[in-house]
């Protein structure tokens, strides 16, 4: 069964992110976890509204290095913004198989987003991992090539760990 595109899923929670990095009073309550591995280096964004108070945090790691280091807000928000304006994105629709890596030629993000805005009548919420591509012969290269990754084949995902907004 051929890979299911989340181009539209991406292109919809990268307006969001940006809306809750430039306007983030707009939301009554947040809790994002992202994790985006690009060109060997890794770049983290945590961010948690709860009860009025805001607690972030962002760092990141260059490659070749082990070393972390804070970033700022508006850095680690661009790389994911930069990430999420690809042209195509693949998903995984579960944990990877034992010894089974992702290709660090190709980035990849793990998104964990609960939020609730101001007047919303519930929350919603995210958790996925996506790859990111030039565009869908890419993607669609990608995942002939890496039959053994569980990548999503039909939309919406629902599983127990890894779903779509719900």
């Amino acid at each position: 069964m051929p890979p299911a595109l989340h181009t539209d899923l991406t292109t919809t929670l990268r307006p969001l992110l940006t809306e809750l990095h430039n306007t983030p009073d707009l939301f009554q309550t947040w809790d994002a976890h992202l994790e985006l591995v690009a060109a060997g280096g890794l770049v983290v964004v945590k961010s948690k509204r709860a009860k009025g108070l805001v607690d972030s945090l962002f760092w990141g790691r260059a490659p070749g290095t082990g070393e972390n280091k804070q970033l700022p807000e508006a850095t680690a928000f661009a790389a994911i913004d930069r990430f999420l304006g690809l042209g195509a994105h693949l998903a995984l629709s579960d944990a990877l198989p034992e010894g089974a890596v992702l290709d660090e030629a190709f980035p990849h993000c793990a998104v964990k987003l609960s939020y609730r805005k101001k007047g919303a009548p519930k929350a919603k919420s995210l958790s996925m991992i996506f790859i990111g591509f030039n565009d869908e012969a890419d993607a669609l290269a990608y995942a002939e090539r890496s039959s053994a990754l569980p990548l999503v084949t039909s939309r919406p995902l629902m599983g127990e760990k890894l779903h779509e907004w719900r």
